[in-house]
């Protein structure tokens, strides 16, 4: 070992994939065999999504985008996250998540919808001349059932990015060891599918404070991912959330780990009416037949899970009955349920007033 020079060659880097993607645009061109539809920032946009695969695959993935169907459109930046999904499913830690919610799917959150849109594209070499670093990431805490999840997997669609899942609970082996190996093994098989997104769901179940009944493994395990949050430099923007944000430990919390922490409350009146349109117009049901200020009195301290439940259940009422969904069927169901916020009222409130003055709010304006 003392006589052997070890040398790391890195992945390439956008230039690189640059200059491979242009060598095939101008061979295809010249024969006339494909049809190129690409813009120069569509170019770089395709190389960025391509780092973290060596060249052999990002020219397969390129080819393949080609061959399709004769043309090479901005489109067809899937298949080069079809290539990323691949390199994550062998990790087996991680989980390639294929999202279709969008950004307009979600109801409310202005506050938060608007911090993320002037963060698009951040990632890009154009906003490196004004020497912005990428942004680290968000955590979104609050109220079970009002779209931290949900809002996750917008973020994926919203800015055109491989969206990632860690499990935590996977991270931790029976030996000696391995939970620590499997998590950095994880994190590097994430940085190499960067620009990403590492979506980590319900965060406090993994590294909230912990006793030492586990051999100090839990302690061992949020050090090394602290650490990672801290230095890390790629293009990885993580995306936590948490229903209990008061277990995490204040280092993770803390400035320089997540650029902000976000708290989601109960949906107010009109976040509600938008709420009920999304899911009515998501189940052809057109909403302007409805008086839905009405039916939103009877939802008072809902949540949008809650919301989204109501509609299911007057649809499957309507379509079982072979009739069209009315305004009453909302009513009833309304009536006969019992939210969240009433049968966990003490646990809902402790989660509120925390976050009162700890948190920056994901609405424009707050239920009282």
């Amino acid at each position: 070992e003392k006589e052997v020079t070890v040398l790391e060659f890195d992945l390439p880097g956008v230039e690189e994939i640059k200059k491979l993607m242009t060598g095939m645009i101008e061979a295809n061109r010249a024969g006339g065999r494909i049809s190129i539809e690409l813009t120069g920032a569509d170019i770089e946009q395709f190389a960025h999504a391509a780092l973290g695969l060596t060249l052999h695959e990002a020219e397969n993935a390129f080819a393949r985008a080609m061959v399709q169907d004769a043309r090479l459109a901005p489109e067809d930046i899937e298949m080069i996250y079809e290539e990323k999904r691949q390199i994550v499913k062998k990790a087996g830690i991680l989980e390639f998540v294929k999202s279709d919610v969008k950004i307009e799917d979600v109801g409310g959150l202005e506050n938060l919808k608007r911090w993320l849109k002037k963060r698009d594209k951040s990632w890009l070499d154009s906003a490196k001349k004004y020497e912005l670093p990428p942004p680290k990431g968000v955590l979104v805490t609050g109220v079970p059932g009002c779209g931290k999840s949900m809002l996750a997997k917008a973020i994926g669609s919203a800015w055109q990015l491989p969206l990632v899942r860690l499990d935590v609970g996977r991270v931790f082996g029976m030996y000696i060891g391995m939970s620590e190996e499997n998590l950095r093994g994880a994190l590097r098989t994430a940085e190499a599918v960067s620009p990403s997104i590492l979506w980590v769901d319900e965060i406090e179940k993994g590294f909230a404070k912990s006793g030492e009944g586990d051999g100090g493994t839990a302690s061992r395990i949020f050090a090394t991912f602290l650490t990672w949050m801290q230095e890390k430099t790629r293009g990885l923007f993580v995306a936590a959330t948490a229903n209990r944000v008061d277990l995490l430990p204040a280092e993770l919390i803390r400035k320089g780990r997540f650029d902000e922490v976000f708290f989601v409350d109960l949906p107010h009146e009109e976040e509600m009416l938008e709420i009920f349109r999304i899911h009515l117009a998501r189940r052809a049901v057109d909403a302007g037949k409805f008086n839905l200020a009405q039916v939103v009195k009877f939802t008072a301290g809902w949540t949008g899970a809650e919301i989204e439940q109501c509609v299911i259940s007057a649809v499957t009422k309507a379509r079982i009955e072979d009739r069209a969904v009315v305004e009453q069927d909302l009513v009833t169901i309304a009536a006969k349920s019992v939210p969240l916020s009433r049968t966990m009222k003490e646990q809902i409130n402790h989660i509120r007033n925390w976050a009162f003055e700890r948190a920056v709010r994901a609405s424009t304006r707050t239920k009282s």
